[in-house]
Formats: C-alpha cells, structure tokens, sequence
C-alpha cells in the first residue's frame, strides 16, 4: 500500500494548487481526478467561458467599428462557430497540459480515477488503495436540477443544459432561455446575445445578481434591457416543454419559446465519495474552521465544496491555507476582502460590502461615485458606460467596499484589494499619484469624493 503525506481528491483550482504546495514543501502528494485536470474551473468554467466571451467582444468591435472611425462592410462580416469553439478548446487544452506539468515538476503523483474515501486515511482509486497522513477534499460541486416536470426528459435529450453542455454547443441557438439570473447566466447571457441569439432570463427572485451592489445592478439591468436581453423576475418555472419553458407570474402562466435552454440556479457540494466519514455539513455543504479543517481533525476541506464562496481563487487559497496548517502555520481568510468578478459587458467587480449591507450593520460611511464618461482612457477607448462607487468608514475613512462597472473591471479592483487589505484610506488612495492616461485614475477621482472633491466632474 503506497503511504503519502498528502492525498488530493480533486484536481481543480483548489485541489492542485494545494497539491503543488505540498510537493514544494516536500511533502509526499498525491492527487487523484475522474475527469480532466484543472476541474471545472479550467476545464468547463472560468477559462473556456473567458475565450468565448473575447470571441463575442471582438465580433462586437467589429460590427461597431464605425464607431471608431473604420469603414467595414458589416454584409461581410460574420463568425464560425465552429472555429470558435476549437479556439476555447484550444486554450483549455494548452492551460490544463501547464498544471500537469507542474504536478509533474513538483512531484506529485497523480491517478486518473474516481477517488473513494474508505475512511481519514485510507482512499480507493481504480483497484488500488492509498494510505495518508492528511486528506484533502477538493471534490466541487454540481448544478442543482430542481424537481421541474419535463426538465430531466429535457436535459437527456439535450434540450436543457447546465454550463458544462453549454461550452460546447454545437450552434448558436435562434432562442436561448436561461433559468437562473446569477453569474452563471449573465455570463452565457452575454455570450449568445453578442452572437445573435434572442435571450431571455428566468430569475424566481425579484432582482437578478443578487449579491451584487444596487445601482450596478439597475445599470447593468439598463444595458441588458437596450441589447435586448429579456429579463423575467418573480417567475418561477412550472414545466419543461419540447419547444419552450413554461413559467408563473403574479399575472399568471406564460410560455416562452426556445432552441435550447441553460439551466443556472445554482450548485450543490460533491460529497458523494467521501459520504463514509460522515463529516459535519450545513445547507448541503461541508462545515470547516478557518484552516479548512473538517469535523475529522487530518481531513480538510476546500472549494466549492465547502460552500464558504464559490470562486476559483478562492478555492486556491483555501488550499494554501490547508497546506499551511499541515506543516504547522496558522493562515486564515478574511472573506470580506474577497475579490469577485462578472464577465459581462462591461464588466462588474467588486469587493467588500455593498452599500446596503454596510448600512445594515450600522457603519457610519462615506460614499463616492466617478463615471467612466469623465474619465479620458476611457472616453478615447469608447468605453463610456460604468462607474466606480468606493465606500469608507468613519472614523478614518477606512475603504470597506469597491464596486466597479467597466471594461476592464476585473482588472482593475486589485488596487481595492490591496488598499483593504492594508485598512488603507481614502486619503491615501487620493494622495497615490495615479498614472495618466489610465482607466485606474477614477480609483483618485472617487477617492477625492470622499476626503474633498473630485477633480474631472
């Protein structure tokens, strides 16, 4: 039986991450993944969905190029779908290959299996059982199906599909209608839109984006509203026709026609190979202490799968972390200053509070808005749509949230990153010389908002 230090069920981005720490520390790894290295995440998630969308953004460039002064004949212009596709596949194909690489060079042994835990120490992948000291579950976690009449007839013919089906559609559906007004669906909501596709999102909720602030989201509801995107809340969908969804409002029962339909309502945790240690979970997802570390003291869990934020770099970092704590170093995460983004267009980040959770724990605030109109990267780019809001506290002005809607928003929220992560302040972020021209100039503009006054407006 072959003894390690450290067993990995999971290969993505919190499950290797954590394994290359390991090896780097000289601690005998394994990793163990059924599917694909890179999980989800690299496979059927962050990575491919950011190659259709450039695909998208720059066929958009192109339809809108008079805009910038170029003469193109939009009758000549179009896409191949087809190619599109080979291009993600193609990025994918040379990101997943870099990480095994890398398993390789820090020597990690990996198996090509479905991981079964047989107990704290002991795992069973294909016909062999492997032996650790400390095990890591980094398993993720699956699209919910919901219990809707006609949706499993639906998905098995590939009427419906969860995000994972979607990346590798065979056309660019006429209709799409998208159950689900999260990230998932704004993101893919964006894509086919920017393609052509007739887009309507189903949302049961009142408001769609739910964890994003107030006024990005009545903004982003403006431009999905001029770009056609039909946005449906407080509908709940009844039944899953051949041809359409079936959906009931205040007003009653409507069906809406589709080609295909995305369904994006949300995860649940993977804990099925590992249901023999019958470990502490809440709402479905497994309950860890700040080192990551499950009800079972050498097991730790990170990632989806424990459900404390369903994002990749996250997942990474509660790898480190649970590295950490094995070789004896106390690391915790502060998921206030987590960093999250939408890949839409624009795009949406953000950090910290939103303004209406900053007023329900009662924080005396400040608050400052810059609009990218008045900023001159941004106006010479044509990128006029968005703005900054930076929130502080009293009494020093301390920054607690950053939101930002604009072409490179994912980018650019690093620099909140680092001044929360500092308890940096307005006053510090004003007296930074920021370089010009640059879209991070409207970081100095909005904090002048909140020490004096902003320049530009």
């Amino acid at each position: 039986m072959k003894q390690y230090d450290v067993i990995v069920l999971g290969s993505g981005p919190g499950g290797y991450v954590a394994a290359i720490k390991a090896g780097q520390n000289n601690l005998k790894t394994a990793i163990i993944e059924k599917e694909a290295i890179g999980g989800v995440c690299l496979n059927w998630g962050c990575i491919p969905t950011k190659a259709l969308l450039k695909s998208a953004k720059v066929y958009q460039q192109f339809l809108h190029a008079k805009d910038y002064g170029l003469v193109v004949d939009k009758a000549n212009i179009g896409f191949d779908w087809s190619a599109i596709v080979k291009r993600k596949d193609a990025t994918v194909k040379r990101l997943t290959g870099g990480v095994a690489m890398l398993l390789k060079k820090n020597n990690v042994d990996v198996y090509e299996g479905y991981g079964e835990v047989l107990s704290p120490t002991k795992v069973k992948v294909n016909d062999e059982v492997l032996e650790t000291k400390n095990l890591i579950l980094s398993t993720g976690a699956s699209a919910i199906v919901p219990p809707i009449p006609g949706l499993q007839e639906g998905y098995e013919n590939g009427f419906v599909m969860t995000s994972k089906e979607m990346l590798d559609i065979d056309a660019v559906p006429e209709k799409l209608v998208i159950i689900g007004g999260g990230v998932i669906g704004m993101e893919f909501a964006t894509i086919f839109q920017s393609f052509g596709s007739d887009v309507t999102i189903i949302e049961r909720e009142k408001e769609i984006l739910l964890p994003v602030d107030d006024e990005v989201r009545e903004l982003m509801m403006k431009i999905l509203k001029r770009n056609k995107v039909k946005v449906l809340t407080g509908a709940t969908v009844t039944e899953i026709q051949k041809d359409g969804v079936v959906y009931t409002t205040n007003d009653g029962s409507v069906q809406v026609k589709a080609d295909r339909v995305l369904l994006s309502v949300g995860m649940k945790a993977n804990t099925k190979s590992f249901e023999a240690l019958k470990l502490q979970v809440k709402r479905g997802f497994v309950e860890v202490d700040e080192q990551m570390k499950t009800s079972q003291s050498n097991v730790y869990a990170i990632g989806d799968v424990n459900g404390k934020m369903l994002l990749a770099h996250v997942a990474s970092h509660q790898g480190i972390v649970a590295i950490e704590d094995i070789l004896g170093h106390k690391e915790s995460i502060n998921y206030d200053q987590i960093p999250s983004a939408i890949y839409s267009f624009p795009e949406i980040s953000q950090i910290g509070y939103t303004e209406k959770i900053a007023k329900e724990k009662g924080l005396d605030i400040k608050i400052s808005k810059f609009p990218l109109i008045a900023n001159g990267k941004s106006l010479s780019a044509g990128d006029k749509e968005g703005f900054i809001k930076i929130i502080s506290k009293a009494p020093y002005n301390e920054i607690v949230g950053v939101h930002i809607v604009a072409e490179n928003a994912s980018d650019l929220i690093s620099e909140a990153l680092m001044v929360m992560k500092l308890e940096g302040t307005a006053e510090e972020i004003a007296k930074a010389v920021h370089p010009h021209p640059t879209v991070s100039e409207i970081f100095h503009e909005a904090a002048l908002g909140i020490v004096d006054k902003p320049i530009h407006i």
